[in-house]
């Protein structure tokens, strides 16, 4: 029990530590396991672990291959969780890179990487080649972290995330054929069988999580399960999905499950962001877990194998050589830029799935005497604990050096869909300026869609919002939602990475009026709040503009706005087209120039009272 709170404990405060520092969670997981792990029997009185994730004769949480089954199956969560995540829409430019990426890609860290360890650690051919088939995968749980943390363009964001994510149950399945080699033996026997089983992983897997993902749409949809029950039983049809898949044909479980959640990711849902809020905390918890356990899992004696520079050669040969020749024969002829290729090559850390199925094949083929197979297991972990740690600590500083930064955040996002904010959000698309709408309110998202609007239910609450790469450029963000709490609330939490430029909010009711009370972001001027601005659109839903004479004149009408109810003033658009919003401090006169307009929101000024 001790061990098992422990874990957890243990998990979650690595967990916050990584969000404090900005670092991919996999990296303090891994050191944390190693400490309570091997590295442990250096220091305990009795010279064992402090966690000893199998059961040993004496001790240990899980029996025989118990670890392994468990971690089979939170790793479908975690996959279905990264599917539901995907959007066909990010990957408009970039689907032919991705579709090289996951193929051509393949093939060169399988080939390359096999090469690089027979002739580097002298292993033999099978074996260096499901290590090199172990270290294909990147994952989802260590490319995520790294792309929250850098604004990047958005092109090279949906590469890094869409091939961390299809490449997974890619990667096991090259790597369970490679062991049924070994195991099976050679031959043309082995050929049949495999060409066989292959066949059966990609039909089941796709045909299982196609028809389960329509299926548990159609439950949603007719509302057949009650509200409480609709995660956990979306839960029981992946593993569901998962176990049954995996018994028609072994390993393709992965696939269904990944097949399951980009199917399901790209439907207009009821409550899909609410599922992928639940599978995302219960990735968390399982991430936390697995990590732990697997690294806890290695004994001193595999370090102590690959403490030499064998080691040393081979994670350079796998991180400068296989994987720059493997992005740019796949980006060939691609619209990606020689910098954005370079990028994406430095980018390539290894996961869950690498981690996982290397202490499974290790132990394994170690029970059955295979020459090497001690090497595995120690290897992929260092080629995972090295490239999360490479990339984590300095992808942002290549990413500032090869200029694939987005160096002018000018995206408004819009918190809020409703009427006002779907008429300010046209008038800013109108002028060439990036908007997206998010609300909870699937009528409000729907009716800005059919204005050909960018618009995504989602809610400020949830962590993942800043995943999203549809957001990558966001440099202001507009509260204008009817509840103060939450206007406030996302500026607080926002400002920094979606409101950099500039983070305003409307104004609450008791703050109306009273000059004392004027928020430093507070937005349009201090005379209107959420029910007065829906009031003055439900009156006169449009958008004029003015042309500004001076400084002075700006200042007459805003004067006339204060005293008018049906007037609003929302943006300054400057003589060469750019759109500013205007804050209630006022703050906007002093870019006023020849050629500048207002734009208002109401009835149209009075020009015979503007002297």
């Amino acid at each position: 029990m001790l061990e098992l709170a422990g874990i957890i404990i243990l998990g979650i405060v690595a967990q916050w530590f990584a969000w404090r520092l900005k670092l991919p969670a996999i990296l303090p997981l891994i050191l944390i396991g190693l400490l309570v792990g091997p590295i442990a029997t250096l220091y305990t009185a009795d010279g064992s672990k402090l966690i000893e994730p199998v059961w040993n004769g004496e001790k240990g949480l899980f029996p025989g291959e118990g670890l392994y089954y468990f971690l089979s199956l939170a790793i479908s969560i975690i996959l279905f969780e990264g599917g539901l995540t995907l959007k066909r829409s990010e990957i408009r430019n970039v689907g032919p890179v991705i579709t090289k990426l996951i193929t051509v890609g393949t093939l060169v860290t399988f080939f390359g990487a096999g090469v690089a360890a027979h002739f580097i650690f002298g292993l033999s051919w099978k074996i260096s080649f499901l290590f090199s088939a172990l270290i294909i995968v990147t994952g989802p749980t260590v490319i995520t972290p790294i792309l929250r943390n850098i604004p990047l363009k958005k092109d090279v964001s949906a590469v890094l995330k869409w091939e961390g994510i299809l490449i997974d149950p890619i990667g096991a399945l090259v790597a369970v054929l490679v062991f049924e080699f070994i195991s099976v033996g050679e031959g043309q026997e082995y050929t049949k069988t495999a060409l066989i089983d292959f066949g059966k992983i990609i039909l089941f897997g796709t045909t299982f999580g196609f028809t389960f993902a329509h299926a548990l749409a159609f439950i949603i949809r007719k509302k057949y399960v009650p509200h409480y029950l609709l995660n956990v039983v979306s839960l029981s049809v992946v593993l569901l999905v998962y176990v049954e898949s995996d018994i028609l044909a072994h390993e393709s479980g992965l696939l269904a499950v990944v097949v399951m959640g980009l199917v399901m990711g790209n439907m207009d849902l009821p409550n899909i962001k609410e599922l992928l809020y639940f599978k995302e905390s219960l990735s968390v918890l399982l991430i936390s877990i697995l990590f732990i356990l697997l690294a806890a899992n290695i004994n001193i004696s595999d370090m102590e194998l690959i403490y030499n520079w064998n080691t040393v050669m081979i994670f350079l040969v796998i991180v400068f050589v296989i994987r720059p020749i493997g992005v740019f024969l796949s980006t060939k002829g691609s619209d990606l830029k020689l910098n954005e290729k370079f990028f994406i090559s430095w980018v390539g850390p290894r996961g869950i799935v690498a981690a996982g199925i290397a202490s499974l094949f290790g132990s394994k083929l170690l029970l059955k005497g295979e020459p090497g197979a001690e090497y595995i297991t120690p290897l992929v972990f260092m080629v995972v604990l090295g490239t999360v740690l490479l990339n984590a600590t300095t992808a942002r500083y290549v990413a500032r050096l090869l200029g694939v930064f987005l160096k002018h955040s000018e995206g408004i996002l819009i918190l809020g869909a409703s009427k006002t904010s779907r008429l300010l959000a046209s008038y800013l698309k109108k002028n060439n300026r990036h908007v997206v709408l998010i609300d909870t309110n699937h009528a409000n998202i729907d009716a800005a869609k059919k204005l050909g609007l960018e618009a995504m239910v989602a809610d400020v609450y949830s962590d993942t919002l800043t995943d999203d790469i549809e957001l990558n450029d966001m440099g202001y963000l507009m509260a204008l939602t009817g509840s103060p709490e939450i206007n406030e609330y996302a500026i607080d939490k926002f400002r920094d990475q979606l409101g950099e430029n500039g983070s305003f909010r409307l104004v609450s009711a008791d703050e109306m009026n009273h000059p004392e009370k004027n928020p430093k972001e507070g937005l349009f001027s201090q005379n209107d709040d959420f029910i007065k601005m829906m009031e003055v659109t439900r009156r006169y839903p449009a958008l004029h503009e003015i042309e500004l004479k001076n400084a002075n004149h700006y200042k007459k009408l805003m004067d006339i706005t204060k005293e008018d109810d049906e007037i609003i003033p929302v943006f300054l658009k400057a003589s060469d087209g750019k759109v500013s919003i205007i804050s209630s401090s006022g703050a906007n006169s002093e870019s006023i120039s020849d050629g500048s307009k207002l734009v208002y929101l109401g009835k149209m000024f009075d020009l015979d009272k503007i002297h």
